[in-house]
C-alpha cells in the first residue's frame, strides 16, 4: 500500500504556488488534505480545483503569524479527519533590498512569517504528532537563502537561516520517534511570492510610504534556473519517501554549497588558523 494512502496532510500556503503543488502531489499519492492559507478566495479557487481532480480537501483560513489561529488549524485538522501525518510549514513571503534602508516593521513581517509561522506549525502538531503515535512528517519551507548569504535578501536569509537550523535541530529531536523533517531550499520557483507578500502585508506593519512596487534588483543579483512549482512537489514527495533532511531543488545549487564549504574549510589552512 502507498504510504500516503489514507494519510493526513496539511499545508500552509496551500492556495497557489508551491503549497498548491504539494497537495497536488500528495493528493496523486492517496492523500487526504488540509490547505491553510490567509487568502479565503484563493484557498476556495484551489479546494475547488483539488476536488475536481478527486482530492479530499478541507480548508482552514489561518494566519500562520497568529500562533492561536495555527492551533485551530490543528484542532480543525484532528477534529475533521481525527488524525495528521504530514506537516507542511510552507507559507513565505519575500521583501528585497538592502538592510541598510530596511526598517523594523520590514523586520517583524518577514520573521512573523517565515520564521515564527514555522515556530507555530511546531507547536501546534509536533506534540500531537508524538502523541498519536503514528509517525509521520514535517517539511518546513527554507530557502536556498537559508543556505547562502544573499545580498538585497538579508532579511528573508536571516528567517530562512533559522528555518534550516530549525529543521536540523528538529530532525535530531524526532527521528528516534519515528517522525521525519525536512528542510525545503529551493532556489528560483514559478510562483507569485512577491507580489503575494505585498498584497497580504498587515496595515500595522506596512511602511508609510508603502508601495506595490518592489524595489530595483541589480541585474544578475537573483541567478540560476526557474523551475515550475510542481517539480518542487515532486522532490518533496521523494523526500518524505526516503526521510531525507534536506530538500534541494537545482543543480546550480551544488557548486554554490561547494563553494561555500570551500571556503569555511579554507579557515582551517595552517597559514589561516
Amino acid at each position: 500500500m502507498d504510504p500516503f494512502s489514507g494519510r493526513v496532510a496539511i499545508i500552509t500556503g496551500g492556495a497557489g504556488g508551491i503549497g498548491m503543488a504539494l497537495a497536488r502531489a500528495f493528493a496523486a499519492r492517496g492523500a487526504k488534505l488540509v490547505l491553510a492559507d490567509l487568502d479565503e478566495a484563493a484557498l476556495t479557487r484551489a479546494a475547488s480545483d483539488l476536488r475536481a481532480d478527486g482530492a479530499t480537501v478541507h480548508t482552514v483560513p489561518t494566519d500562520v503569524g497568529e500562533r492561536a489561529q495555527v492551533e485551530a488549524l490543528a484542532d480543525a485538522t484532528f477534529r475533521h479527519y481525527g488524525a495528521a501525518h504530514v506537516v507542511c510549514n510552507n507559507a513565505g513571503i519575500a521583501l528585497f533590498g538592502e538592510m541598510a534602508q530596511a526598517t523594523h516593521k520590514d523586520w517583524e513581517y518577514t520573521m512573523r512569517v517565515n520564521f515564527w509561522g514555522v515556530v507555530h506549525g511546531v507547536e501546534a502538531f509536533v506534540p500531537r504528532l508524538l502523541a498519536q503515535a503514528q509517525g509521520g512528517h514535517i517539511v518546513n519551507t527554507a530557502s536556498m537563502a537559508g543556505l547562502v548569504g544573499m545580498r538585497w535578501l538579508g532579511i528573508y536569509c536571516a528567517s530562512k537561516f533559522a528555518v534550516v537550523g530549525l529543521s536540523e535541530a528538529l530532525n535530531r529531536e524526532l527521528a528516534p520517534q519515528g517522525i521525519g523533517v525536512s528542510v525545503l531550499c529551493p532556489m528560483i520557483v514559478e510562483t507569485n511570492i512577491n507580489a503575494n507578500s505585498l498584497r497580504n502585508r498587515p496595515a500595522p506593519l506596512r511602511n508609510p510610504d508603502h508601495t506595490d512596487a518592489p524595489p530595483d534588483i541589480e541585474a544578475g543579483t537573483m541567478v540560476g534556473s526557474v523551475i515550475p512549482p510542481a517539480e518542487v512537489g515532486r522532490r518533496v514527495v521523494r523526500a518524505i519517501d526516503r526521510k531525507d533532511l534536506y530538500v534541494l531543488t537545482h543543480p546550480e545549487q551544488r557548486e554554490i554549497l561547494r563553494r561555500r564549504a570551500r571556503r569555511q574549510d579554507q579557515m582551517f589552512e595552517p597559514d589561516t588558523w
